[in-house]
């Protein structure tokens, strides 16, 4: 028998989602919704559903919930405009963005709106509450700042390395690519690599 993965580990709690807290799942799939809201009961937490924006909007006014999952594409109005009403009614409500649909764009207006995190569909309960213990994990630690940058004929020397690895070691075809004679990449490969 396969197990439903959105079902998944219905036992373990995530860390940085307590226990019992208030989850609101806002999705107009009905399976998809009433499947990521039953895997989030198992696990302990009190799920309200909505399927749309009027819906959601209303629940949030009668109590704000401490998380929510939302769905960006739905009939109506769509999942950024209920970020934001979220976000108005309560800024500390945390919220995920959930699509099938993503690009780098929409998630970056996704956080700028006030969203934790953003996940792709498909996804189970355990990508939500791991996604909101990643929005809440603290931001990573600068670069060391005695990064030196290679020097030109040290990046010269990368490249040309790089090129000759994707022809397969063909020293015609990684001149041809690189716009230069065989004879003066033979040369050039003949070097030692710069030190830096």
């Amino acid at each position: 028998m396969q197990r439903d993965p959105v079902m998944q580990n219905s036992n373990v709690v995530q860390p940085g989602v307590p226990k019992h807290a208030s989850i609101l799942v806002v999705d107009d799939d009905e399976l998809f919704r009433e499947r990521l809201a039953r895997a989030l009961r198992d696990r302990g937490y009190e799920v309200t559903t909505a399927a749309g924006f009027d819906e959601a909007l209303s629940a949030c006014e009668a109590e704000s919930p401490e998380y929510a999952v939302i769905d960006l594409r739905m009939p109506g109005r769509s999942g950024m405009e209920l970020v934001q009403e979220l976000k108005r009614i309560d800024p500390s409500t945390k919220i995920v963005v959930l699509t099938g649909y993503g690009s780098i764009a929409t998630a970056i207006e996704a956080i700028r709106l006030g969203a934790t995190y953003y996940v792709h569909k498909p996804a189970d309960a355990d990508d939500v509450l791991a996604a909101f213990a990643r929005g809440e994990s603290p931001p990573l630690e600068p670069p060391p700042t005695d990064y030196r940058a290679p020097s030109l004929a040290r990046a010269e020397w990368e490249h040309i390395s790089r090129v000759l690895s994707d022809c397969g070691g063909n020293v015609s075809e990684a001149a041809r690519r690189l716009g230069i004679h065989r004879r003066s990449l033979q040369r050039k490969l003949q070097k030692y690599p710069p030190v830096n």
